[in-house]
């Protein structure tokens, strides 16, 4: 009663002899002509001095604040992921894109714009206008090395947009797919200066790795995991649109005036092909006539379309692709359901992006957001092979998955129990009319995709096409244009890169303006190419399923294309014009030097292995690891291997009275690859979980009972190689408790996400009879488990 009476007093002090704030209090904004805004962050004034007793006496100084442009646009960045330049019914493909179609369709098209033709580069020049080698992005962040250019460790100097523009007055979110974190920081160590929240984004809900089990993923909430929801019907793409949208909604709800920047990059359409059922069904029978016969039908399309010119020609499918015709039944089965779940995909992902940019209309921003719309950050993968296969991880590993093995699984096919990737001639067609594929740098077919950009108050055409070449680099130059800001030239003290791309600004309403990005290199595992003037010069190095590349770098056939005439590059002039094959040639090797291309890596799996390239490893030189319950979301990266070696793992684990003994006690991986140490009924045991295919079994021969124990397995690897087998034996307390073979581990990699957690198994399980999640909990206690290598 006391408190309530003081607190009244106050109010009516304050009542009768406080004078109220006046005008002197606004906040005074900082637009683009009162300050420089090439040094970021703007610096606060030097606050002033008082010399006043009382502040009834003194004049309040306005607050600082800095406040975007006056009139600046929302921007909306999306990026799809793994599609090329068939991918969408705008573009001529199979697949009905409404939301690409209606953007397109209410602003502009791009039938000439390029990418890298891997991920990680693309999403890193995407973001800073700048080359992928200069973002130490020369290939994925996984096959990092330790030359400058394909570190995989984003540079200081190359400030992302998303950072520019928070630093002036925009709020900014990234949702869905990132993958361009350096592998060895993905860990609760850090250091955190390259996770999204470092990177220019105020919120992230998304995946740090290439990839995620869309069932059941590894999310971060900024730094933080995720908890999966107990949903049977959960789906990742639903949910980072839900939060996506939510956030947006949010955002204007308390700041309407204030602009945003949203990064919108789902998994879809990468591996694993993830979707719901009743997607799947709708597409039951549309791809039986085969990968040769809808090439044909697509670019018919796209010729009636104007997409591309009359008269150009298929390229020819690569030798390694089948004629459809020859195929048996049970391939033609088996390929058609791949295509069925792929084209699922593709729908499902521009529904849920449709549901996105609903919600812009919802809250009245649609007529004053920019919506840049890339539909694929490379072209259509063919890294599933000829046949395609059930768990992408067997790629990885080297091992062939068999037609047969296949189609047992091919009523599962898209589903929870699946991790799946399609047949390269799938590839083939969503990248019509070219040839080759994603990972190919060195071919439209694996750097051309569609893209289409609507500005209703910027852009006065509607569904209109622009054919000047642009490149993944031109988009942070464009975004800054469309607002209104400079590059900056200095970042948080450190003098910037300047941008390589070209803005697109001068297209958005001259549908014949001159062409402005007129010199682009490409370089991606030793494919290369040069773009000049409508020239192109390149060289097929290795195909996407080729193990190891077709001839040394140094005697790399090249050819020619006057691409102005050839569309689809299918006729090579380099015989008619040598001099200007070596011109380019010289042009290539000039910025490849510039840009720290050199020296040129052509190396694939081996760089999966950081011993192998010299790329930091926080596990590096060390022989064990000492780790206690609770220790969970340790990425494969970050976490001793103990692949194509001996080891020991010892655990001290306390059985609660009255219980049996169940739970996880430690796992890494999952359902498509891993082990786990584990207690079931009682009984210790162990299981090596390989690819999903095969699964080895060795339990002890005690039960625990309630009580503290010492459970050790001891697995003497056969040697001679990798990816051998060996003897695994249980001791307990000291004594030997049990013996059995393991008799095939895997090589190189278990899951581009998936996990080592102590006293639980996250997302998939690695053992299906003790489950995931809370269900593998250990239900008693685990002081330490040392892991060791012998």
């Amino acid at each position: 009663m006391k408190t309530i009476n003081f607190l009244l007093i106050l109010m009516l002090i304050g009542m009768f002899s406080c004078t109220t704030p006046t005008k002197e209090n606004e906040t005074v904004a900082v637009s683009t002509g009162d300050i420089d805004r090439t040094i970021l962050p703007i610096k606060e004034p030097t606050p002033p001095t008082f010399t006043e007793l009382d502040v009834r006496n003194a004049k309040m100084p306005a607050s600082f604040e800095v406040k975007a442009p006056d009139g600046a646009p929302n921007v909306i960045l999306v990026l799809v992921d793994d599609l090329g330049f068939a991918g969408t019914s705008t573009f001529g493909g199979p697949v009905p894109t409404p939301t690409f179609d209606k953007i397109a369709n209410e602003g502009l098209y791009y039938n000439n714009f390029h990418t890298t033709a891997v991920c990680s580069p693309t999403r890193a020049a995407l973001k800073s206008g700048r080359n992928h080698h200069v973002n130490n992005m020369g290939s994925i962040i996984e096959t990092g090395t330790g030359f400058p250019g394909n570190t995989g460790s984003i540079p200081q100097n190359v400030t992302p947009v998303a950072e520019t523009l928070r630093l002036n007055g925009y709020s900014t979110a990234a949702f869905g797919k990132w993958h361009e974190l350096a592998a060895w920081e993905a860990n609760t160590s850090g250091p955190f200066d390259r996770w999204p929240t470092r990177q220019g984004f105020d919120k992230f809900y998304g995946f740090l790795g290439g990839e995620t089990n869309q069932w059941a993923p590894f999310i971060y909430d900024g730094v933080h995991p995720v908890e999966l929801p107990e949903d049977p019907d959960y789906h990742f793409m639903k949910d980072m649109t839900d939060q996506a949208t939510a956030w947006m909604k949010y955002q204007k709800a308390l700041t309407p005036d204030k602009p945003f920047f949203m990064y919108f990059a789902p998994g879809a359409v990468h591996a694993p092909h993830h979707v719901p059922q009743s997607y799947i069904d709708k597409w039951k029978g549309k791809f039986d006539g085969g990968w040769d016969a809808m090439r044909e039908q697509i670019l018919a399309r796209q010729i009636e379309k104007g997409i591309v010119p009359q008269g150009t020609k298929l390229a020819p499918k690569p030798k390694a692709i089948q004629e459809w015709a020859s195929l048996s039944a049970d391939e033609k089965k088996l390929f058609t359901k791949q295509a069925e779940v792929f084209a699922a995909y593709v729908d499902m992902a521009d529904y849920e992006i449709g549901r996105l940019l609903t919600a812009i209309d919802e809250i009245g921003q649609a007529d004053n957001t920019m919506v840049i719309f890339v539909y694929g950050d490379n072209g259509t993968s063919a890294e599933g092979g000829t046949n395609g296969m059930y768990s992408e991880m067997t790629y990885f590993n080297g091992v062939a998955e068999t037609v047969p093995d296949m189609l047992k699984k091919v009523n599962d096919w898209g589903g929870p129990h699946t991790y799946p990737h399609m047949a390269a001639g799938w590839a083939v067609m969503f990248d019509t009319p070219y040839k080759w594929t994603k990972q190919m740098g060195s071919d439209h077919g694996g750097t051309k995709v569609g893209m289409a950009v609507r500005w209703p108050k910027g852009i006065k055409a509607k569904g209109e096409l622009r054919t000047q070449f642009t490149h993944v680099i031109d988009v942070a130059p464009t975004i800054l244009e469309a607002i209104g800001l400079p590059e900056p030239t200095e970042v948080n003290g450190v003098v910037q890169h300047p941008m390589d791309g070209t803005s697109m600004l001068y297209t958005f309403n001259d549908q014949s303006a001159k062409e402005r990005h007129t010199v682009q290199y490409f370089e991606m595992f030793g494919n290369r190419a040069i773009y000049k003037d409508g020239w192109y010069a390149r060289t097929i190095h290795r195909a996407p399923w080729e193990k190891t590349p077709r001839r040394p770098l140094e005697e790399d056939i090249w050819e020619l294309y006057e691409v102005a005439n050839d569309f689809s590059l299918v006729n090579d002039i380099s015989a008619e014009h040598p001099e200007k094959l070596k011109e380019l040639q010289a042009l290539f090797m000039s910025e490849a030097e510039k840009n720290h291309v050199l020296p040129i890596d052509d190396r694939v799996f081996e760089r999966l292995i950081a011993e192998n390239v010299g790329r930091p490893d926080i596990m590096q030189g060390r022989t064990s690891l000492t780790l206690a319950e609770g220790m969970t979301g340790m990425t494969e990266n970050t976490f001793l291997s103990l692949k194509n070696k001996s080891s020991v793992i010892t655990a001290d684990i306390v059985v609660e009275e009255g219980a049996s003994a169940n739970g996880i006690i430690i796992a890494q991986g999952g359902r498509f690859g891993g082990w786990a140490l584990y207690v079931q009924d009682g009984v210790p045991a162990y299981d090596y979980n390989f690819l999903g295919m095969e699964r080895y079994t060795v339990r002890a021969t005690e039960k625990l009972k309630p009580g503290k124990y010492t459970v050790k397995f001891d697995f003497a690897y056969d040697g001679g190689g990798l990816a051998k087998g060996g003897l695994g034996t249980f001791y307990i307390n000291g004594k030997k408790a049990g013996e059995g073979r393991i008799d095939k581990t895997q090589p190189a990699i278990f899951s581009a996400d998936e996990t080592t957690d102590v006293g639980i198994d996250l997302a998939t399980p690695v053992v299906e009879t003790i489950g995931s999640e809370n269900k593998s909990k250990f239900n008693g206690h685990i002081p330490k488990v040392v892991i060791e290598l012998k």
